[in-house]
């Protein structure tokens, strides 16, 4: 069989990033060359340990996107920036094809992940195999696929209508207008417009193809229903894409491969050593969003009512134009003496650390995975996207953790909210048993599936083995 050599396409933000830098780890691991292509601005915010202790296999392009000093979403024009990638990375990824051919080594395939509609016209044009890799659940792809075909209606009509209105999707739960990723509300912000006619495109350059085969970065235990939702797709559990290091713990070298990549260390491990077993609350919102003051006070308020040590990620301000930093919090002094407040860490270190009772986050995907695969039950607090079907999930169907109700007046989830929901999580009770159980059951689940006969792998395996037979 000749060398296999996959050119891997990841949009250029962190949360694509990271999971497709483990993807593409997995791949070297089974012998496979991988490209890895993003754009310059995503190049240059990457670690320089990113290039230096990866291993053997992987080679990065950088692609100009229009906007190397970085897009940015208050800022700059949505729809001018999907333009420019779109007509700038179609000509770099075809000149990195053809270079590939000429060296040698050409392009077996072509993996992509979410809002990258035009990668796979650039496969079909060169006549390569390609899939994408869908970085977010495989529930949050059905409900996408099925507002497209035949729930549309149903939902933008009545959604805001009824405060008791719900919808049952092929492969979730009974959801909600709050358990809907956000572009499908008809009150989503104009500046987000762009993202659901990209998955419109995404989704109808699928339904082109006769049963085409997605990679999906989630597990067949953990979502065995939503993986079988799609009868014109073939979806495939691969994941967790996380560090095997927090997996298996048989390559620690795999700590720096792509986990956290864009910033410093602190000096938040020697604090944590200095806690208890299962004492400390880790709060921390990812990479994108940013609260306003006001929630910021009332987390503050929560996590001083709920007087446990914490560690609070608040990241610096990149743009250096309002005030809202750490040291603007009204109670900062009281904080910091009970908890540590720092502009960031490294989530699986923390998450896999003795110390460690409960995690506070905006269920991103990348999160409640790292939060099922380290075993840790969370405080679900999510915000858009597909957040609030992922805290959906954690709560109702693998019961890892209790969701945070919003003041509808406001949308600000009070104090008290924030510590009732902790104190259930962490107090020791009955329910705080039960959430602590449910969340182990779900780390060696995870585990067993990137085993090496595991679900995942063997999956990845089998797909491998029919693009390249």
């Amino acid at each position: 069989m000749d060398q296999r050599h996959v050119l891997l396409v990841t949009f250029p933000a962190q949360g694509h990033i990271n999971p497709s830098l483990q993807f593409a780890k997995r791949l070297i691991n089974m012998g496979i060359d991988v490209t890895f292509a993003t754009s310059i601005s995503a190049r240059r915010r990457m670690a320089k340990t990113t290039t230096t202790n990866l291993a053997k296999g992987l080679t990065f392009v950088a692609f100009s996107d229009g906007y190397d000093d970085g897009y940015r979403l208050d800022q700059d024009d949505a729809n001018n920036y999907m333009i420019q990638l779109r007509s700038q990375g179609t000509k770099a990824l075809k000149e990195t094809i053809r270079a590939a051919s000429d060296d040698g080594r050409p392009i077996t395939c072509l993996v992509y992940t979410l809002l990258l509609p035009w990668v796979p016209e650039v496969a079909r044009d060169l006549h390569i195999p390609s899939a994408l890799l869908w970085i977010q659940p495989a529930t949050v792809l059905s409900i996408y696929y099925h507002y497209f075909n035949g729930f549309q209606d149903e939902i933008t009509t009545n959604s805001n209508d009824d405060p008791s209105w719900n919808v049952q999707i092929p492969g979730a739960p009974l959801l909600s207008k709050r358990d809907l990723p956000s572009f499908l509300v008809p009150s989503s912000s104009d500046m987000y417009s762009f993202i659901l006619p990209t998955f419109k495109e995404q989704l109808d350059a699928l339904d082109a193809e006769t049963k085409p085969r997605l990679l999906v970065n989630t597990f067949d235990a953990l979502e065995p229903d939503a993986l079988k939702a799609i009868d014109e797709y073939e979806l495939i559990g691969i994941g967790p894409l996380i560090p095997s290091a927090f997996l298996d713990g048989k390559d620690p070298s795999d700590k720096s491969f792509g986990g956290d990549l864009f910033q410093k260390s602190d000096d938040y491990i020697e604090w944590l050593n200095s806690m208890p077993e299962a004492s400390v609350v880790y709060v921390s919102f990812g990479s994108l969003l940013r609260l306003p003051k006001p929630q910021m006070e009332e987390i503050a308020k929560g996590l001083l009512d709920a007087r446990r040590p914490f560690l609070w990620v608040i990241r610096a301000n990149d743009n250096n134009d309002d005030d809202d930093d750490e040291d603007e919090l009204s109670c900062l002094e009281d904080l910091v003496k009970i908890g540590k407040i720092v502009p960031w860490c490294s989530q699986l270190e923390v998450l896999t650390h003795p110390s460690l009772g409960c995690f506070v986050t905006h269920c991103g995907w990348n999160s409640t995975l790292e939060s099922i695969s380290c075993g840790v039950p969370v405080v679900a607090f999510p915000h858009w996207t597909d957040q609030g079907t992922n805290a959906k999930l954690i709560e109702d169907v693998w019961k890892t953790g209790v969701r945070v109700r919003f003041n509808e007046e406001d949308g600000i989830v009070e104090s008290g909210e924030i510590w009732r929901c902790v104190e259930e999580v962490m107090d020791g009770g009955d329910r705080s048993t039960q959430l602590k159980q449910n969340a182990q059951k779900w780390k060696d689940l995870a585990r067993q599936a990137t085993a090496e006969n595991g679900s995942s792998t063997n999956n990845l395996k089998a797909f491998f083995d029919v693009i390249h037979p």
